[in-house]
């Protein structure tokens, strides 16, 4: 079993979670952070950091965020596969990332 990001993610890019991964299994697109599904322990420390709770267990991923586990699969592995490294370290959230989180009620 694996984490994945959903899309509550995309605008905001929050990296509160890597710093707390143990295996660094994330992989940074432009708007959003994916996780590897190969690579995740499935420890749960990243879930209570994420600003925007977008973070769930592949087995309890809300209907709505559906899409998001293949979607993770996918762009992390393509991500891996083009040479990429995980990110391990705290950056700072897109310029959005205020006005998202408030968009989703947090």
């Amino acid at each position: 079993m694996a984490h994945v990001v959903t899309s509550k993610c995309d605008g905001c890019k929050f990296t509160d979670c890597v710093e707390v991964c143990p295996v660094a299994c994330f992989y940074e697109l432009d708007n959003q952070l994916v996780i590897h599904p190969d690579e995740c322990i499935d420890c749960t420390a990243c879930v209570a950091e994420c600003p925007v709770e977008a973070i769930y267990a592949d087995s309890a991923v809300p209907d709505e965020y559906q899409s998001s586990t293949e979607f993770n699969a996918t762009e992390s592995k393509r991500l891996k596969e083009a040479g990429q490294a995980a990110i391990t370290a705290k950056k700072e959230p897109l310029p959005t990332a205020e006005k998202r989180k408030a968009e989703l009620g947090y």
